[in-house]
Parts: C-alpha cells; sequence; structure tokens
C-alpha cells in the first residue's frame, strides 16, 4: 500500500476531557495524532473553548472552534419547551445539523489552505444519527460508531414509555432522514465497534465497513496500581463510577451491597451525577446503608484515576450500555470488575479479568451482582489474579496506542484509494 504523509481534519459536535462518554473521544484522536507528529486539526464547538485552548495552549492554532450563532440560541430555547427526548430528536437534531453545516464550511476552508487528505467525523456515535460532512472532494471516514441497543427483555416492561416511542419512531424515519442528510451514505469507510450496531447502518451504505473498538484507554494515565497485594483487607473498598440515570442500575446495585455488608466489612463508593441522585441516596438510606454508601459527586479525571487507585474491584450494572469506557479504565489500573453480561462491557470482559452477571431477572441480576462481590470481598488472591488479567488484555486490545496504530491505518488506505 502506497504510503501517503497524512493530514487530517477531525469533525465533531463537541471534545472534552470533562463531559465524559463520547466527548473525549475525538480529541482522544487529535491528541494521539498529533504525539505522531501527524498534521491533524480538530473543528469543534465552542462549549469547551476554554478547557481546551488551557489544557493544549501548543495546539490553539489548530482547533478551530464554532460559535453558537443566533439560531442556535433560538433552537436552544425552544428544546426547552418539549421533553428531554422529544426534544432531542426535533430542535437539538436541527441545532446539530445547522452546526455541521457549519464545520463542512470550514472543512473546505481548510482544504483550500493545506495538504488535507482524509476528513474524520468522530462523534456522534450513533449509527442512525445523520451527517452533512460529504462532499468534501476528499474520503470521508465516520466513527467508530456504536449503538443500536435496547434494554435486556427482562427489564423492557420498566422502560418509560415515551423515551420507547421516541426512540422507535426514529429508527423508523432514519432511512428517509438518510436519503436527505446522506453523509453516512457517502463516506467512504464507516467504522462500527461491533455487530449490532453493523446492523443498524442505512440500508444504502457505499463506503466499506470497518470494525474498530470505539472505546480505548490511555495508558499513561490509567497506570497499574503498584501498591496491591494479597493481604486481607479488613474493609472491601466497591466503587462505581458513571451517570447517576435510571438505565446505570445503580438502584440495584445498592440492592446487592445491602445483601453484602451483612457478611463482609465493605463500603460502596459512588462517583457521578445525574437526575437519580437524591432517589439514590434515600434509598441507600431505607436500606440501611447510610454509613457504608459515599456518594462523592461529579469528579475530574485525575480525581477519578485516584479513586480507582484506593479501590479494589469496580461494580458495574449498567442495563443499556454500549460503551463503557470505565470498565477498560479500571481494569487498566488492576481492578477486577463486575459487569452486566449485556452491551459494551460484555464485549469488553471475559471470565478471566471479571464476572459476567445475566439480566434474565432482576432478582437474578441483584443475586448475581451480591455473590460475584461476596466471591471477590472475600478472596484477595482472586482480585489480584483477575486484576492482572484485566491489565494484559487492555494492553492487548484497548489501549489507546494500538487504537491510533489502527486509524492510521485506516487513513493511509482510505487516502490511497480515493486516487
Amino acid at each position: 500500500m502506497k504510503s501517503f504523509p497524512l493530514g487530517v481534519v477531525i469533525v465533531a459536535e463537541h471534545a472534552s476531557t470533562q463531559y465524559g462518554g463520547e466527548a473525549f473521544l475525538p480529541l482522544s484522536y487529535f491528541l494521539g495524532l498529533r504525539s505522531r507528529q501527524i498534521d491533524a486539526w480538530l473543528v469543534v464547538h465552542s462549549r469547551t473553548k476554554d478547557e481546551l485552548q488551557n489544557l493544549f495552549p501548543q495546539e490553539k492554532e489548530r482547533i478551530i472552534f464554532i460559535e453558537d450563532t443566533g439560531l442556535h440560541q433560538l433552537l436552544w430555547r425552544m428544546q426547552r419547551l418539549l421533553p428531554t427526548k422529544v426534544g432531542e430528536v426535533t430542535f437539538s437534531l436541527v441545532s446539530k445539523m445547522f452546526t455541521q453545516l457549519i464545520q463542512r464550511d470550514v472543512v473546505c476552508q481548510l482544504i483550500s489552505q493545506y495538504e488535507i487528505n482524509v476528513i474524520h467525523q468522530a462523534i456522534p456515535v450513533a449509527p442512525r444519527y445523520p451527517s452533512l460532512i460529504f462532499g468534501l472532494d476528499k474520503p470521508v471516514i465516520i466513527g467508530p460508531l456504536n449503538g443500536n441497543i435496547n434494554f435486556p427483555p427482562a427489564f423492557r416492561a420498566s422502560q418509560n414509555y415515551l423515551s420507547s416511542l421516541v426512540i422507535s419512531l426514529g429508527r423508523f424515519f432514519s432511512e428517509f432522514v438518510h436519503q436527505i442528510l446522506p453523509g453516512k451514505l457517502k463516506a467512504q469507510v464507516l467504522l462500527v465497534a461491533n455487530e449490532r450496531t453493523r446492523q443498524a447502518l442505512p440500508k444504502k451504505v457505499q463506503g466499506k465497513i470497518i470494525k474498530l473498538v470505539e472505546n480505548a484507554v490511555d495508558l499513561s494515565l490509567w497506570q497499574p496500581i503498584a501498591h496491591k497485594t494479597t493481604e486481607a483487607k479488613e474493609t472491601v473498598k466497591f466503587v462505581f463510577m458513571g451517570r447517576l440515570v435510571k438505565w446505570k442500575g445503580v438502584d440495584l446495585l445498592l440492592e446487592a451491597f445491602s445483601l453484602v455488608r451483612t457478611q463482609v466489612i465493605a463500603q460502596l463508593q459512588i462517583i457521578g451525577d445525574g437526575d437519580c441522585k437524591q432517589q439514590l441516596e434515600a434509598r441507600a438510606v431505607r436500606l440501611g446503608l447510610a454509613n457504608q454508601v459515599v456518594f462523592s459527586g461529579w469528579l475530574s479525571q485525575s480525581q477519578c484515576i485516584l479513586m480507582l487507585h484506593s479501590a479494589d474491584i469496580l461494580v458495574h450494572p449498567s442495563l443499556r450500555e454500549c460503551g463503557g469506557a470505565v470498565v477498560l479504565e479500571a481494569m487498566a489500573v488492576g481492578l477486577p470488575v463486575i459487569v452486566t453480561d449485556w452491551g459494551g462491557p460484555a464485549e469488553y470482559v471475559n471470565s478471566f479479568c471479571g464476572f459476567l452477571i445475566k439480566p434474565s431477572s432482576r432478582k437474578d441480576l441483584v443475586g448475581g451482582f451480591a455473590q460475584a462481590m461476596l466471591k471477590l470481598a472475600k478472596d484477595s488472591r482472586l482480585r489480584q489474579k483477575m486484576g492482572r488479567a484485566g491489565q494484559e488484555r487492555v494492553r492487548r486490545f484497548f489501549s489507546r496506542e494500538v487504537q491510533i496504530d489502527q486509524l492510521i491505518k485506516i487513513y493511509q488506505w482510505a487516502a490511497t484509494n480515493s486516487c
């Protein structure tokens, strides 16, 4: 394959080290390319301008920010008048498409000024989300996309009806929308994280479909714990990290922990914030866990790293998780993990580095988590063994360096096959 000196423009709705979720992905790709001395530019919304310019002043000229317009502000006000899910697929969608339209003009300007040979639209990662990044006379790569996930069958009855209806309607109309906004249909490469996402792609996709893991870990940040020993501890510390929303399953985790604490001395630290925080705090009190459960709120990335280093086991009972980067981060520092056997975490974890609990029913999920938590709490050698296995698995398959290596090969293929 002919080697090209790469010039890459990464386009994304936003990029941040603080937002969590998909917001870190475009930034990590950009920084990974720049660390290899590859010419790269990042085109994102201005909502994180201060953060990115303060953190990466050396890249100030290569990060281009899209400012809000009067139309953006009007659409935002209209969105707030509607239920959240309805607002997301109406006024919010129009606002994001308008941002992409502006980004497309910016990319055209970069192409005219520099030797650009690849455009990479990194987020949003939803496979059915439309794209306006097309017709640029350069190969466009979109993804890695990750989505098309439902609640486990045993938990679908408890799903919010309005949310379920909006999601179903959005999926139904997506094929029509892609005909009008055909970025994904025209992209040269679509990256998908898994087979279920591939199945959700528009039917008339023309480009090459390549599998590439969405989440990957920067091993220079999430470093192994050096002080862990096999000695028994008086108090075993479990940790959960994530948004406190219903589908994360923290209410189930509290029930499981209430069973665990009757047999071992343990603490559960819940890191994160969200709509369900007060409800979960009240539930912990009702279960008699006020002294054993700590709600830490939102913490910065550096604080989260320290918290994982002080913990013994990560618990992640999410019911509808496409990705689950925190699971990989915990594995990278050497923690055994307990996850729901569903969605993204089930693709990351195997029986050597953690426990996967089948979500066959609420009772089975709570009982399965409690049993796994007790097993690890009582066996420090097993914790250490699984922790080492998790580190090795991340190093081999889920490190940021491995992902950037793969991305560069894909960029080179796209640049070569567009000539």
